[in-house]
């Protein structure tokens, strides 16, 4: 039989393990084969719930997000966000398909259709992926819940509501599960809508509305011998406001197929993926918290194909091997706006059959458990091919603007910087390739005192995203509509882009000892050829000094990366009156260029400190999260500094007979604070010029009530 995987969220960290604040720290167990911490993360009760957002779920865990739309904010990593971390939705990634990245992989998964999530940072394991430089995340949908009789029956379903009060979001929420002990079927979806959110001082956030449907049905046969799984989705947001971004998302619509085959032959497992989504996007304007008229469109088709083989394991240790294809297709062309002297007559044509395509094998060995010491091993080699058909501009010559003509402003005509790009990129040799070859080294040490010291040591390689090597544009308003940093410049891709590699080193002590726990992690990341930008370019739409921004080039160059955490969880009380647990998590983070200069986006220091106590079916706790003055910045992006500011959440959850109620306020003090990764408020901007490039402000205090039903 193919033994069934373990219920419940189940987070694994590597190089070290997180003492999460979404609920208690029940068991730290080592996996096998590999040498990886296991946290079973046991809050009241056990699952998702749609209190909080999946993102939201994540930085409990200690992840960070770099703020875009209400459900498309990009997950920041050792100081690194966006394709540095490879995001995979059951083993598959999804291709973030628009050049302003507003449909990350995260996007596509509701809380309630997540039963495991995996989190590797920095020294990764070579079987969980490669094409990263920062870590990696797998989000499994799957479950498999058969149960141990013949006839079908109704095992679980639910019916959930949750509101917040601040920007009136309403989450609608079902899933159901049927089963036997062959079969099993399960529907899980979500729908949820909200406006425009304010801060601590009760201003709007303009541009902050989205509304997202997202719907899975999974399915499972086994036997004796074999495991079949699969999931049909389907995503559907019909608007999503992004207030750091020129643009909005105007739709957006994928449907995804996704298959797990698994296979005990007498002595080898086999462990296979299939995975076919298709994606259509569409950003403009829908709301007139930010007007205009200018329709860009976006397809995209993700393939994968992964074979994991696991060889028995002996006195020796184990194997792993495995072969993975990954394919994807891009389209991307902004039609022709009709009577427009500038965005016209041609459409212009941003990306045209752009191809990605990789191809990989790794080979990975853990040693056996029979010592105090644990090795593992691994190395991937992958060959990453890119290539892309012929652009073209709004227009192939002169374009109408305003000009200056014997001194007096007028319409006048102008080299389109756009037409000459486009003509030079064309005459270009556009098809690249690159072989990446990664390798990743752990050993992991038993101490006296349930201690335990990790050491990680990886090379590790990521390959230029097809943006960041085919985004052709020079004019102002082309560059702008590109990047996915949220600063309001404009950005330019570079065909001859190297691949950044990446060298990491990591330690990590923990101990977990009766009503105590601890640890103590540092990291250090040397990365060659990491993607930044040169300057090569200005525009200013105000006139202001304070409305000024540069158009970058991406450009390789030489970077490092480094911090360190310290989390601790003590339990106060333990008796027949409840459980009450105190815990602390310390974050510290740098980056820097060899050169000189700041990394864009790196969070500054910051703390958390919490009080949890659960009795019974009831649970709560109380959150005070303090995060420091943030004064390294990259000037070539204009980023802003911000100051310190601290916020406390309070979350409660009471489950009686078949219900279990929420009740969370958020920024209990309404707190006015802004975002060290929120990007500037390109919106507020385009309403008053005057006042700059503001850092887009957190949200202000909100109730949150909500109430489930499982039957």
């Amino acid at each position: 039989m193919v033994p069934k995987l373990k219920a419940g969220l189940a987070v694994k960290l590597l190089p070290f393990a997180v003492l999460s604040s979404a609920g208690l720290l029940s068991v730290l167990a080592h996996a096998t084969p590999d040498a990886v911490e296991i946290i079973e993360v046991s809050s009241h009760p056990l699952k998702l719930y749609n209190d909080k957002t999946l993102a939201e779920r994540l930085a409990d865990a200690g992840l960070q997000f770099s703020a875009a739309g209400g459900v498309s904010a990009l997950p920041v990593m050792n100081g690194m966000m966006g394709d540095r971390i490879q995001l995979l939705t059951d083993g598959a990634p999804i291709t973030a398909a628009c050049g302003n990245q507003m449909n990350p992989p995260l996007s596509y998964v509701s809380a309630n259709q997540v039963h495991n999530i995996s989190v590797f940072p920095g020294v990764s394991l070579v079987s969980e992926g490669g094409d990263n430089i920062a870590g990696v995340i797998n989000i499994s949908t799957f479950e498999p819940a058969f149960s141990n009789t013949s006839n079908f029956q109704v095992q679980e379903a639910e019916l959930g509501y949750f509101f917040q009060s601040n920007d009136n979001a309403r989450t609608v929420s079902a899933s159901a599960l049927v089963a036997n002990d062959t079969w099993y079927i399960r529907y899980a979806g979500t729908r949820v809508s909200a406006d425009s959110y304010e801060d601590g001082r009760g201003n709007k956030v303009i541009d902050t509305l989205y509304k997202s449907t997202n719907h899975i049905i999974n399915t499972g046969y086994q036997d004796d011998e074999q495991r079949l799984q699969v999931s049909l989705t389907h995503q559907s947001i019909p608007y999503q406001g992004f207030p750091n971004q020129y643009m909005d998302m105007t739709d957006n619509s994928s449907t995804g197929f996704t298959a797990l085959y698994q296979h005990q032959f007498s002595n080898i497992a086999l462990d296979s993926t299939l995975s076919l989504r298709r994606t259509t996007h569409e950003m403009g304007f829908f709301t007139p918290e930010k007007t205009g008229m200018m329709p860009m469109n976006t397809e995209s088709e993700d393939l994968t194909l992964k074979l994991k083989w696991l060889l028995p394991a002996s006195m020796q240790g184990q194997w792993v091997f495995g072969q993975e294809w990954y394919r994807n297709n891009l389209d991307d062309w902004w039609p022709a706006v009709e009577n427009s002297m500038m965005m016209g007559p041609n459409d212009y044509v941003n990306i045209n059959d752009g191809e990605r395509e990789r191809l990989a094998a790794f080979a990975e060995w853990s040693s056996a458990h029979e010592s105090d010491w644990h090795l593992s091993a691994g190395a991937r080699l992958e060959y990453v091919t890119t290539d892309t058909g012929d652009v073209q501009a709004y227009n192939d010559g002169n374009m109408m603007g305003m000009g200056s003509m014997g001194g007096m402003g007028g319409m006048t005509a102008m080299q389109s910087p756009d037409a000459e790009a486009a003509m030079m990129f064309n005459m270009s040799d556009r098809g690249q390739s690159d072989t990446l070859i990664d390798g990743t080294i752990q050993a992991m040490r038993e101490l006296e005192s349930n201690g335990q010291l990790i050491f990680g040591l990886a090379r590790k390689n990521r390959a230029p995203n097809l943006y960041e090597r085919y985004t052709w544009g020079r004019g102002a308003m082309a560059t702008s509509m590109i990047g996915w940093f949220g600063d309001g410049n404009g950005y330019v891709g570079d065909i001859d882009l190297n691949p950044e590699t990446a060298h990491t080193a990591s330690i990590t002590y923990s101990v977990l000892n009766g009503d105590w726990a601890a640890e103590i992690s540092t990291w250090y990341s040397d990365v060659s050829d990491y993607i930044d930008v040169e300057v090569i370019g200005t525009f200013n739409r105000s006139g202001l000094t304070s409305g000024a921004r540069n158009i970058l080039q991406f450009s390789n160059t030489d970077a490092q990366l480094y911090g360190a955490s310290v989390k601790a969880s003590r339990v106060l009380i333990d008796s027949t009156s409840g459980k009450l647990t105190l815990k602390n998590a310390f974050q510290w983070q740098r980056g820097e260029r060899d050169d000189g200069g700041d990394l864009y986006q790196i969070l500054p220091m910051q703390n958390t400190l919490s009080v949890e106590y659960v009795r019974d079916a009831f649970s709560s706790s109380v959150s005070w999260q303090w995060v420091g003055n943030k004064n390294d910045v990259d000037l070539s992006r204009f980023e802003n500094s911000t100051d310190a500011y601290s916020v406390v959440d309070v979350n409660t959850a009471y489950t009686w007979q078949s219900f279990t109620l929420h009740f969370n306020i958020t920024n209990l003090f309404d707190e006015y604070y802004q975002a060290p990764l929120g990007g500037v408020n390109v919106a507020e901007f385009r309403q008053d010029n005057t006042n700059g490039f503001n850092q887009i402000a957190g949200r202000g205090r909100s109730f949150d009530a909500g109430i489930s039903y499982s039957f």
